[in-house]
C-alpha cells in the first residue's frame, strides 16, 4: 500500500510560521517593532535573505508593515491606513473620509446554534451583541449587528463603546489585545425592513447590500460574526482582486 509523502514547506515559509507563532503568543504586540532581519536570521539560524522573504510575504498579507529607515512593525488597526482594509464601502465621489461609528445598542445573550457555529463556541455560551450605525458625513450608510464571545470581550458595554472614538477593530486591539487578520464575507441583495429603513433614512423596501462577515485572529480563530446592511445609493462595494 502506497504512503502519502509529507508535504514540503519552503524554508522561508517555516520561518514565517515561527514569526506568526511569536505574534500569536504576544511576543510582539500590534504597533511594536520586531527584531531586525539580521537578529531574526541569527535566532532561527537561517540566512538573512530567507528572513527577508518571509517578512515580504507577511507584509503582503498585512501582518507586518515596513517603515523606511525605521524597521518592520506589527500591523495595527490604530494605523489610519488600515481602516479601509475591512471596510470596502467607498463613496462614489471618491472622498475616503473616515466614517463615524455610532453605537445603537449592546446587550448580553446566550449563543444559539448559528452564533456558536460561526464563533466556534458552545451553544449557550455567553455572547455580546451590539448594533451600530456607520455614517459618512451626516449620512447613515451601514447598520451592523455584531456577535462576539462574551468570554473574550468581557466588560464590553454601551459605555465603553460610547467612550471610544476610533474604529471597533482598534478598540478590540487596544482593550482586548485582538488583531483581526482576515475575514470571510458573503454578500447578497436584500430589501430594507422597517427598522433598518428608519436607521438608514431610506424608504422601506429599498434595495440594500447584505454583507455577512466572520473575522479571524491569529491561529485562524473566529472572533467576530457580523451582519451588515449597506445603503449603496451613494456608495459602492470595492474589492481588489490580485
Amino acid at each position: 500500500m502506497s504512503q502519502e509523502s509529507p508535504t514540503f514547506s519552503p524554508l522561508y515559509r517555516q520561518i514565517k510560521s515561527l514569526i506568526l507563532q511569536a505574534l500569536e503568543s504576544g511576543e510582539w504586540r500590534p504597533g511594536q517593532v520586531i527584531p531586525s532581519e539580521q537578529e531574526l536570521a541569527a535566532r532561527f539560524n537561517v540566512s538573512q535573505g530567507t528572513v527577508r522573504k518571509a517578512i515580504d510575504e507577511m507584509a503582503a498579507d498585512n501582518l507586518l508593515v515596513r517603515k523606511q529607515g525605521k524597521g518592520t512593525y506589527v500591523a495595527s488597526h490604530n494605523d489610519p491606513r488600515a481602516l479601509f482594509r475591512f471596510l470596502r464601502l467607498v463613496p462614489m465621489d471618491g472622498d475616503l473620509s473616515h466614517p463615524q461609528s455610532l453605537p445603537l445598542d449592546c446587550w448580553r445573550a446566550k449563543a444559539g446554534q448559528e452564533a456558536s457555529r460561526m464563533l466556534g463556541i458552545e451553544p449557550g455560551a455567553p455572547i455580546i451583541i451590539l448594533r451600530r450605525l456607520l455614517k459618512f458625513g451626516e449620512k447613515p450608510v451601514v447598520v451592523d449587528e455584531i456577535y462576539l464571545s462574551g468570554e473574550i470581550f468581557h466588560g464590553l458595554s454601551m459605555e465603553v463603546l460610547q467612550g471610544w472614538s476610533g474604529s471597533l477593530y482598534s478598540l478590540f486591539e487596544t482593550r482586548y489585545g485582538l488583531r483581526m487578520i482576515r475575514a470571510q464575507e458573503r454578500i447578497r441583495a436584500v430589501a430594507a425592513d422597517r427598522s433598518t429603513a428608519e436607521a438608514l433614512k431610506v424608504v422601506e423596501g429599498t434595495p440594500l447590500l447584505s454583507v455577512e462577515r466572520v473575522t479571524y485572529t491569529y491561529g485562524d480563530k473566529p472572533v467576530e460574526w457580523r451582519r451588515g446592511l449597506y445603503s449603496t445609493a451613494e456608495h459602492y462595494y470595492l474589492n481588489e482582486l490580485n
